[in-house]
């Protein structure tokens, strides 16, 4: 191959070592950044709604729900018209 690799760049810096304590500080900074997502959703939306999912008995003991049948399938009339509605969207309408 007649490609230059940037390692055998001459200018190339090389691996920069990171501090171990710059990688604990990232990781403190990544877990507070969770709690704090959490806390928001506590303080936002109460936790009535994850007590009452977890109190609610398994789904294995529930009986499965059949999915509801189709009415119909499209015609090829939709077909085309969302056929056409894509094209115009991505700009491909000529």
């Amino acid at each position: 191959m007649g490609g230059t690799w940037i390692h055998d760049a001459p200018n190339f810096p090389g691996p920069q070592d990171e501090h171990p304590v710059l990688a604990v500080v990232a990781l403190i900074a990544v877990v507070a950044a969770m709690l704090l997502i959490l806390w928001a959703r506590i303080e936002v939306h109460g936790t009535g709604d994850l007590e009452a999912t977890l109190a609610e008995p398994a789904a294995a003991d529930a009986e499965p729900v059949s999915p509801a049948r189709d009415s119909g399938g499209a015609t090829a009339h939709d077909v085309d018209d969302a056929v056409a509605t894509g094209r115009w969207a991505a700009g491909f309408a000529h």
